[in-house]
């Protein structure tokens, strides 16, 4: 992927030279003429294309910023309200990612959105506990962004 991404920039970079023109206009399209040429070449990388791997990313970092705002409101609204009624819990999950660093990215972008946070993980990694600052609420919402969080770690990490 770094190899592809590497020989797109220089195209672009090449191109905005022959250009004689430096703006970023002349490099995008120095860019995008150098994705066909990377994409037209891609069965000489050993690696899959690059930009498949790009989207997934830029797909992952809208889950991850959609998840802690709307975790953020849902906490906003518990703390603003005249009843604070708060049923704090513990729960476990049983999760499909497989990798050390899948499970490792999963427990922390639980513990990053507010309201949950990963207490402990089991020794073969399949099961997370997790702590919720309310359970008979947020239960519902926090298995959701786990569902969405584990399909956008899948997608970056090609296992999908």
């Amino acid at each position: 992927m770094s190899i592809q991404l590497l020989i797109n920039i220089f195209i672009a970079f090449l191109w905005t030279m022959f250009q004689d023109e430096l703006s970023s206009i002349t490099f995008l399209v120095g860019y995008l003429i150098g994705l066909g040429i990377v994409f037209s070449m891609r069965r000489f990388f050993p690696t899959p294309f690059y930009l498949k791997k790009v989207l997934a990313i830029i797909k992952f970092v809208y889950v991850l910023i959609r998840e802690i705002v709307s975790s953020s409101i849902f906490i906003l609204k518990h703390v603003i309200s005249r009843q604070l009624k708060f049923t704090p819990g513990i729960f476990s999950l049983k999760t499909k990612l497989e990798g050390d660093w899948e499970i490792t990215v999963l427990s922390l972008l639980i513990t990053f959105t507010p309201g949950s946070a990963v207490m402990e993980v089991s020794p073969d990694g399949k099961v997370l506990y997790i702590h919720a600052m309310d359970i008979s609420d947020a239960k519902r919402m926090i298995l959701k962004s786990i569902r969405s969080f584990e399909k956008a770690i899948l997608e970056v990490s090609g296992d999908v």
